[in-house]
């Protein structure tokens, strides 16, 4: 595989962008999904060293650990809490909810845990994408749901922010579940926009390729499908149509959701944020 071009930079709070905005204080709690690894962890940081209280959660309880140790490493300014869950239960999802309204007042929710399964539709597992619907979908209007009655609570106020991706712009092969929830998440936030009354506001994030395990681990198996090495995948698939010849990294990803959620992106309800390199609006 070409680590050179996948590899994420180590985490650096110098690479943050920090914001000087009066709702980023510790009694505020930011709930932020796929803590553990990627984009989630990444967030879920750059949140905390904004001042927030950030609360991580993830079914990978090493992953969460990491994710507090590296908190801890870096003596960021704001609080991280880990809370193990899983997506695809209720009572997971409510627990989770529960804890994170125990560390202040709910504000800001970013879903972005995600999954991935390269397969063509007629081989396509419908438990795969089951799975994927009520991970990556029902689980963000589930949260958003929960956390909404928090958000509009006291002076009232606050954000959600879904991480989409290209891949609810247009589509590529063999990747029709996360297709298909992709569109759903913009679909999700511009309701939570038609209902938020402005105090309430929702963004979605698009981005290309993102240097996560969520990208690296489907490397392989889109190789496979396709019959091209996985340097072909990286190259040509993944890079090919975009005009910035290299991935976001986790931190990039990070720090759009912190500008989304405060108050400099007051006019940001219901719409999509497309950093992609010039992948989906240029062609040659």
């Amino acid at each position: 595989m070409a680590d050179d071009l996948t590899e994420p930079a180590e985490f650096d709070p110098d690479d943050v962008l920090t914001l000087d905005d009066p709702s980023f204080v510790p009694e505020n709690v930011a709930l932020v999904t796929g803590g553990g690894s990627g984009i989630g962890r990444a967030t879920a940081l750059a949140l905390a060293h904004n001042g927030l209280t950030a609360v991580a959660t993830d079914v990978d309880d090493e992953g969460l650990d990491e994710t507090a140790e590296k908190h801890d490493e870096l003596d960021l300014d704001g609080a991280i809490h880990t809370v193990s869950g899983d997506l695809t239960d209720d009572e997971d999802i409510e627990h989770i909810v529960e804890v994170a309204a125990e560390q202040g007042q709910i504000r800001f929710l970013a879903n972005i845990a995600g999954l991935q399964t390269v397969a063509p539709i007629e081989e396509f597992s419908m438990d795969d994408y089951d799975l994927m619907q009520q991970a990556m979908l029902r689980a963000p209007l589930y949260l958003t749901k929960l956390c909404l009655p928090h958000m509009r609570a006291g002076d009232g106020g606050g954000a959600v922010g879904n991480m989409c991706s290209i891949h609810g712009h247009y589509v590529t092969r063999d990747k029709v579940a996360y297709n298909m929830a992709k569109f759903g998440l913009r679909g999700l936030t511009q309701s939570i926009a038609a209902e938020g009354d402005g105090d309430v506001r929702a963004f979605s994030f698009s981005t290309a390729y993102v240097k996560t395990p969520l990208v690296t681990d489907q490397i392989a198996d889109t190789a496979e499908s396709r019959g091209i090495s996985e340097r072909e995948v990286v190259e040509d698939v993944m890079l090919g149509e975009a005009r910035v010849k290299e991935m976001m990294e986790p931190v990039e990803v990070a720090n759009v959701f912190a500008l989304g959620f405060s108050g400099h992106a007051k006019h940001l309800d219901g719409g999509d944020l497309l950093f992609d390199g010039g992948y989906t609006l240029t062609y040659d």
